[in-house]
């Protein structure tokens, strides 16, 4: 509802924080949002994501964005 959605899928802690395949459904979650193919928690003409995964208790830190073509 507000004006940059975040968490659109519930997050990570709603599909039981699956080890190591977190960072993996972040970008599943992102890629469907950009293709329009994300149902009831679809935004609304979604033209950028962004993820960011921590691991090792910070040691590690990646952050994507992802942009759909025109």
């Amino acid at each position: 509802d507000g004006r940059i959605p975040i968490s659109t899928f519930g997050g990570l802690k709603a599909r039981g924080n699956p080890a190591g395949a977190t960072g993996i459904y972040q970008i599943v979650e992102v890629a469907r949002q950009l293709r329009g193919e994300a149902e009831a928690c679809q935004v609304e003409d979604a033209k950028i994501g962004l993820t960011q995964n921590l691991g090792s208790s910070g040691a590690t830190a990646v952050t994507h964005v992802l942009v759909r073509d025109a």
